[in-house]
């Protein structure tokens, strides 16, 4: 099968999300059964055409990508014209949701056959932050699409209500191969991992909740990424007085991001919305416990006995699972469990699926009379 893919942004670019990881995952496992996959991202300092592990990478815009803002609205203009250049020579065309408004109605556009794949779906909230009717856009897209693939239930659920008539694969995200040659390690800190941005990540919340978790914790708080909101979190950070306590580790990939997460003590996800949450299922195959806001989608990546899920956006009780749980004895007993469970989520298996997925999408969506969904259509993979 011929896929070209949207897939907004690529795995190589600093900052880039765990959408991209996934893209990458996904398709070089593909690439090796024989699917011939190009992947059309946003260009960005550094950027360059290439092949990697099978998979062809083209960076499209103007420029050199140089900001977030142009970096989206280069890509976005560019988009439609790249995909009537390349659809001929197509049989499936995979559309990536993104920020801020999740999909370009891709199958209204492609004259391909076209399915998606959903790991963001938070238009409203940008909507609320810009006050544009961004949200409108994510509805309507939505139900421009017969088939999508959503990285979780909560996802896959949320997709049903803005279109009923949707047939909705739930295939989720796997655990970089990479994390398991590290062994595990009662560590000192406590390690946040993820894209800076203040809001969506909850960063807020976090310095809050260490403020008054910090003097009952021996170590650290290790904050690795980048991203929009760098300088705001270092001012933060400044004018709470935590500059002696938080450390700022910058991007980590790879190794580094690995031993990373296999050497903290606790990993904190306060994110106020998550689609998946890869980073908490590689911290549990690191064997690091984790502590997360209680949310749909990682609520389903972190049962009980692996890791604490503390009330929505609630500081204090925050700051005090962080506190009693660092000291708690046990933790080794966590870790265990916590490598247990992120074991089943194997990136071969997975790739499986989305290959089972797409042929039966372009099927289904190369029918003249396409089959229309019956009352419940949410498969879980």
């Amino acid at each position: 099968m011929r896929v070209l893919h949207l897939g907004f942004e690529d795995p190589r670019m600093p900052g880039a999300g765990g959408g991209s990881v996934r893209t990458h995952e996904i398709n070089r496992r593909l690439a090796t059964k024989g699917f011939h996959v190009t992947v059309l991202t946003t260009r960005y300092p550094g950027w360059q055409e290439r092949v990697e592990h099978g998979v062809h990478y083209v960076p499209i815009g103007f420029g050199t990508g140089g900001n977030r803002l142009s970096r989206l609205v280069a890509y976005v203009a560019r988009l439609p014209f790249e995909v009537r250049k390349r659809r001929l020579m197509a049989d499936l065309v995979v559309e990536d949701f993104f920020a801020p408004f999740s999909t370009m109605a891709a199958p209204l556009w492609t004259k391909r056959p076209t399915i998606g794949v959903v790991q963001w779906l938070h238009a409203r909230d940008k909507a609320r932050q810009y006050k544009l009717p961004l949200h409108w856009i994510e509805r309507l897209g939505v139900r421009k699409h017969r088939r999508l693939i959503a990285v979780s239930q909560g996802i896959g659920d949320r997709l049903k209500e803005l279109n009923p008539d949707l047939h909705v694969d739930v295939i989720s995200n796997g655990v970089d191969p990479g994390v398991w040659d590290n062994e595990p390690r009662l560590g000192k800190d406590v390690l946040f991992v993820g894209r800076l941005e203040y809001g969506h990540k909850g960063l807020d919340l976090l310095l809050e909740a260490w403020a008054q978790a910090c003097e009952r914790v021996e170590g650290n708080l290790l904050i690795a990424g980048t991203g929009p909101d760098e300088e705001r979190l270092r001012a933060s950070i400044q004018e709470a007085g935590l500059s002696e306590r938080v450390l700022m580790l910058g991007w980590l990939s790879g190794d580094k991001k690995f031993q990373a997460l296999s050497d903290a003590r606790l990993l904190v996800v306060p994110s106020r919305h998550e689609t998946f949450g890869l980073v908490a299922i590689d911290a549990l195959a690191a064997g690091t416990p984790v502590i997360a806001f209680d949310i749909p989608c990682l609520r389903e990546i972190i049962p009980p006995g692996t890791g604490w899920i503390v009330e929505a956006f609630d500081v204090l009780a925050l700051a005090d699972e962080i506190a009693s749980r660092y000291s708690q004895t046990g933790l080794e007993h966590v870790a265990e469990q916590g490598r247990k469970f992120a074991a089943g989520y194997n990136w071969d298996a997975l790739a499986d699926k989305q290959a089972q997925a797409y042929h039966m999408a372009l099927t289904e969506l190369n029918s003249p009379q396409p089959r229309r969904p019956q009352a419940d259509h949410t498969e879980r993979a």
